[in-house]
């Protein structure tokens, strides 16, 4: 069995580290760069640094920012926001990323999706879904959340991946900075339908919460992400790890 892998996000805005509740009330919450490399350090499995007003003020990804971060960790690196073309992509990659993670763009054009993939290939391709329950459908949501689409969060998952996606980062609005739990059930339907990793995201308050979505009787995802309680040091990677390994969960140690 692959292990489970702990991704830590760090959300950036104006070249800061920054944490909110449902994507509003945004707060810095320390430096990109010297977080990147204390998570480095703890044995994080991966870091994701998504430039969350990229999108929304038409601005790219910093690829300076990219490269600080890239120099000083030894771990796969996902870079997202405001990313709209190959080209995009190709700044980013060359900068240091691993992989790209695409969202508003590859739900006004799914093109995006296999372009970037046939160029780089589908391991650096990353969708990211920020999804919310709308009158009991999970909408799919664009603009840092802001925009409801047309979309419905499990079929886009399903188109995601027939147009290359590598994996899906799903995070549910509607928990995400609420350290209430993830969306297991969701979680777990994505997992079911989709033959590429499911990263869950969103309402990490606790231990028990990342264990529950990484089990096979619970979300089943195959890697979680968070933020606030990471930042915060509410919970430490290395003591989350073994917590995680003692419950039979797999991971690297």
């Amino acid at each position: 069995m692959l292990a489970k892998r702990i991704i830590p996000c760090l959300d950036i805005k104006d070249g800061q580290t920054v944490k909110g509740i449902n994507f509003l009330g945004l707060r810095s919450v320390g430096d990109p760069v010297e977080l990147a490399a204390a998570y480095s350090e703890q044995g994080a499995d991966e870091l994701v640094f998504l430039d969350v007003s990229a999108t929304v003020e038409g601005r790219k990804a910093f690829a300076g920012l990219v490269e600080r971060i890239a120099e000083k960790i030894n771990i796969p690196f996902t870079v997202g926001g405001g990313i709209s073309s190959v080209e995009d992509a190709s700044i980013l990659l060359r900068a240091g990323a691993d992989k790209v993670s695409i969202n508003s763009a590859a739900v006004r054009n799914p093109f995006l999706i296999s372009d970037i993939a046939s160029r780089f290939g589908s391991q650096c391709v990353v969708v990211a879904i920020d999804a919310r329950n709308i009158d009991g459908v999970w909408k799919v949501t664009t603009h840092g959340g802001s925009r409801a689409s047309d979309k419905e969060l499990f079929s886009w998952a399903v188109q995601a991946e027939e147009y290359g996606a590598g994996e899906i980062l799903f995070t549910s609005m509607d928990h995400d900075g609420t350290c209430g739990g993830y969306a297991c059930a969701e979680c777990r339907t994505l997992s079911d339908l989709l033959g590429i990793p499911v990263i869950a995201s969103g309402g990490a308050g606790n231990a028990g919460h990342i264990a529950e979505v990484l089990s096979d009787d619970g979300g089943c995802a195959d890697a979680a992400l968070a933020a606030s309680v990471f930042h915060y040091g509410e919970i430490m990677i290395p003591d989350l790890k073994q917590e995680l390994a003692a419950s039979g969960i797999p991971v690297r140690v």
